[in-house]
């Protein structure tokens, strides 16, 4: 079902599926703080890699690519890392 999701959506399901992680890691499982760590991160991400995306050659490369490259080894280390060390 992610699978498909992110096939759809594309950048989205990145931003999506990895910053939520991120943002619980750095500030808690508290819901009131997650919630806006999770925007302010998955905008400040989106901006850092749409930037990135405009200014690495003499073509802008799109977006869910770099978001693919960026996304993916989070992804897969949070799958590899599994539950432990959740609070």
């Amino acid at each position: 079902i992610t699978a498909s999701v992110v096939a759809i959506s594309g950048v989205i399901g990145w931003v999506g599926l990895v910053i939520p992680h991120i943002a619980r890691m750095l500030v808690g499982p508290n819901f009131e703080r997650l919630l806006p760590a999770a925007m302010l991160m998955g905008a400040s991400y989106l901006v850092l890699v749409d930037t990135l995306a405009r200014s690495l050659g003499r073509i802008e490369v799109p977006l869910g690519i770099l978001t693919a490259v960026v996304g993916a080894p989070f992804f897969l280390w949070f799958l590899w890392r599994g539950r432990h060390g959740w609070s």
